[in-house]
């Protein structure tokens, strides 16, 4: 089957999310990044997301916690169309209690072939690309087939 191609408009909706243990290190690139996020859609999770906009201004529409159902609701954007750019600072050393819903949006995310940065390195070079403002025709894979069961 044919690709699927999806036009990422020149202003992205972002998804903005950290564990506990790097919430402050997404709020201090976001800081630091301030201006190259403001002329985007911005959503958070829980916390992140209102602890981003007290501190940078910046607008950000919130969802629930991570824990209580905020990553699927993120992960539920992504695959409507609403979300087409992730930042997800998770800490790779904590458990969480949550993590079947932080798989599940990180596999939606890679389905839908969506840019996904998961630490401040990753997210400089995704937002300092020359594609951040631009249109951007992102290809996902017709997965109709694959999934087709006799």
């Amino acid at each position: 089957m044919a690709d699927i191609i999806i036009k990422m408009e020149k202003v992205k909706k972002i998804a903005l999310i950290a564990h506990d243990n790097k919430k402050g290190e997404l709020l201090q690139w976001a800081k630091q990044n301030i201006e190259a996020l403001r002329p985007h859609i911005l959503y958070g999770t829980g916390t992140t997301g209102g602890m981003i906009a007290k501190e940078t201004g910046l607008l950000v529409h919130g969802f629930k916690s991570g824990p209580l159902g905020g990553d699927q609701q993120i992960g539920c954007r992504i695959v409507e169309g609403d979300i087409d750019f992730m930042l997800f600072f998770w800490d790779p050393l904590a458990s969480q209690p949550h993590d079947p819903d932080v798989k599940a949006l990180l596999r939606i995310a890679i389905l839908l072939n969506i840019p996904v940065a998961s630490n401040a390195a990753t997210a400089d070079f995704l937002i300092t690309s020359h594609l951040m403002n631009d249109e951007y025709d992102r290809t996902v894979e017709d997965y109709s087939a694959r999934i087709k069961r006799p």
